[in-house]
């Protein structure tokens, strides 16, 4: 399939849905040029650099929302192992 990011067309080749990859292209595109217009550069090289910096701290920042979230529930369920092995001992 063909895509088009910042101007540039792109033969893709993928286990991936098509609308799957169309939409990552978008969203590649369009921070590609949300980089270019915010920073004024034109060189393409040096906006999809720092695109690639913008998407890079979204996925971090996912990444530790996700594993705050995660640790209080993986506690809870530690202990709750905890209480039916304890259960089962007694049982035993």
């Amino acid at each position: 399939m063909k895509v088009q990011i910042y101007d540039q067309e792109y033969n893709f080749h993928s286990d991936q849905q098509e609308v799957y990859v169309r939409k990552l292209a978008a969203y590649v595109d369009g921070k590609m040029h949300f980089v270019a217009e915010s920073t004024r550069t034109v060189d393409s090289l040096r906006v999809a650099v720092l695109a690639a910096i913008n998407i890079a701290d979204e996925l971090f920042t996912l990444r530790g929302e996700q594993h705050l979230a995660v640790a209080p529930l993986r506690e809870r369920l530690e202990k709750c192992v905890e209480m039916v092995d304890e259960a089962l001992r007694q049982t035993s």
